[in-house]
């Protein structure tokens, strides 16, 4: 029950990201770091690719779409990772954003983002024994 909950909250939460790249992309674009080209492709394309990772983890058609998805998801996770340190940078030198409230947990919560993709998509068990 735990691994389902998991994945319906990463879908609830990858297909509201997703959509909010594509709808509203001025707060992501300014969080993206300088030295990524074409900034506002790039936030529509990862708004598509929230949006796919979603519909990919909600398959309980398809084990293999759905663990292509949890193995998408995580990789994303994993690429967008330094322009949350940019927003995590931009805030802190500026000392008007979210603070380290906000980013610290965030920035502790990545690996954990990344690991539950891939656990809800079961592409891992690790650190629970899969059940005879």
């Amino acid at each position: 029950m735990a691994r389902l909950l998991t994945r319906w909250f990463l879908i609830l939460v990858y297909a509201t990201a997703g959509v909010l790249h594509l709808l509203v992309p001025a707060p992501f674009l300014g969080i993206m770091p300088d030295a990524v080209p074409f900034p506002a492709t790039v936030v529509a394309l990862t708004g598509v690719a929230e949006l796919l990772g979603a519909i990919g983890l909600a398959q309980g058609i398809s084990p293999r779409l759905r663990r292509a998805a949890g193995i998408g998801l995580a990789l994303y996770a994993l690429c967008v990772w330094p322009a949350n340190i940019q927003h995590m940078i931009n805030d802190l030198g500026s000392g008007t954003g979210l603070g380290p409230g906000y980013h610290i947990p965030r920035m502790i919560a990545q690996p954990v983002i990344i690991w539950a993709a891939l656990w809800a998509a079961r592409v891992t068990d690790w650190p629970f024994r899969r059940a005879a």
